[in-house]
């Protein structure tokens, strides 16, 4: 059952950021044919690009950490014993941990606070494009709490027949 939440949650979190990036793709590719053709360019095309890359970032982020594409220093669990490796991989997991919550908790109080300015070009609230944040270091939180086992025990993230970690990091 875990596993199968797992796997819809990867799906989900992959097709919508292939949606995201497809959509701004065709939005700024729109936007400069029409520029170079007719003079004059989308009003809210850069703005909502924008919008759009800061959502692909913070969704994109959890699905990086899952395939180890993070930049990562791992020498020292490398060069020490196998129960001080798993030590210091169980520090930085609960160290990640805590900061996802942490900075769950404190995005969210920042998008409340902007919940009355808007957007200059498309007049939506700034909140919804700052949601981004939470959104973003809850689904890290899960992705973390998926690969934590592996992790700490030997060292490995997810693995897929479609992702690595370079892959990953290229996201």
């Amino acid at each position: 059952m875990l596993d199968r939440i797992e796997r819809t949650l990867v799906a989900c979190n992959r097709w919508l950021l292939i949606l995201l990036l497809l959509a701004m793709a065709c939005i700024v590719f729109a936007n400069v044919i029409l520029r170079y053709t007719t003079g004059d360019s989308i009003v809210w095309a850069e703005e909502v690009a924008r919008h759009m890359m800061i959502w692909v970032t913070f969704l994109g982020a959890g699905l990086v950490l899952r395939f180890g594409g993070h930049v990562a220093i791992d020498n020292l669990h490398r060069s020490v014993g196998t129960r001080s490796a798993q030590i210091i991989r169980a520090i930085v997991v609960v160290g990640l941990g805590v900061f996802f919550l942490v900075m769950s908790v404190a995005s969210s109080q920042y998008v409340y606070a902007t919940r009355f300015q808007t957007t200059a070009a498309t007049d939506i609230p700034i909140s919804y494009i700052y949601a981004a944040m939470p959104v973003g270091f809850l689904l890290m939180f899960v992705h973390l709490l998926f690969i934590a086992r592996g992790y700490i025990k030997a060292g490995d993230f997810a693995e897929s027949d479609e992702m690595d970690a370079d892959a990953a990091a290229s996201i």
